[in-house]
């Protein structure tokens, strides 16, 4: 029986189109062509830096990002806020909270991620990211650490994201419940993958609490 329910961020409670514009205008790309090497990278399991990587070959990501934080020291730039949460998070939260759930956020994250999303004042009982913890999806240590920060057994932990390859069957192999949510690019992709059959696909975080009871 789950117990505690874990979110991924980017792309399950964070809409990020607004990031991906925002880079698309800082590297002068038409929105459209960004968007889809984006796209085209999700589709054949690429990396997103490999979007950069073919629209500005040789870019140093790190430090494109340290020049457009000197450039713009209180704007967004690859951040989000209140805005940019899925209209089906906060009901959706609530009510798991609700039906007796524990509900925990944990993703691949920067840790300025966290008071992001902490000044969200979700429902949510902790909020963790991978750059704290040193380790990232999909590798068993950072599912070694939802378990040990949800505080009940793998198998009473259900994992909701939009990958297959960084989220869910990670999470499934660690003994977790895996919910893929038909979300974004990679969610979109994913779902018609055969090894999505390994999984619980819904289309919004308002089916979990009737999933979980079912």
């Amino acid at each position: 029986m789950v117990r505690t329910v874990v979110f991924d961020v980017g792309e399950t409670l964070i809409d990020e189109s607004r990031i991906w514009l925002r880079w698309a205008e800082r590297l002068e790309v038409p929105p459209l062509t960004f968007l889809g090497v984006l796209g085209g990278c999700a589709a054949l399991d690429l990396s997103h830096r490999e979007a950069f990587e073919l629209l500005r070959p040789g870019l140093d990501f790190q430090a494109e990002a340290a020049r457009w934080a000197q450039d713009d020291p209180d704007g967004l730039r690859t951040g989000f806020d209140a805005d940019d949460l899925y209209p089906d998070v906060r009901p959706a939260l609530a009510a798991l909270r609700e039906a007796g759930f524990d509900v925990v956020v944990a993703g691949n994250q920067p840790p300025e991620a966290r008071a992001a999303l902490e000044a969200m004042d979700l429902p949510a009982s902790a909020i963790r990211t991978s750059d704290e913890w040193g380790v990232q999806k999909p590798e068993p240590e950072f599912f070694a650490r939802v378990a040990a920060l949800s505080g009940v057994a793998p198998e009473e932990i259900a994992y909701v994201g939009d990958r297959l390859d960084n989220d869910v069957l990670p999470a499934a192999d660690a003994g977790m419940m895996p919910v893929l949510l038909r979300r974004g690019p990679w969610g979109y992709l994913h779902a018609r993958r055969p090894e999505a059959a390994r999984t619980t696909v819904i289309d919004s975080l308002t089916e979990l609490p009737a999933v979980l009871a079912g």
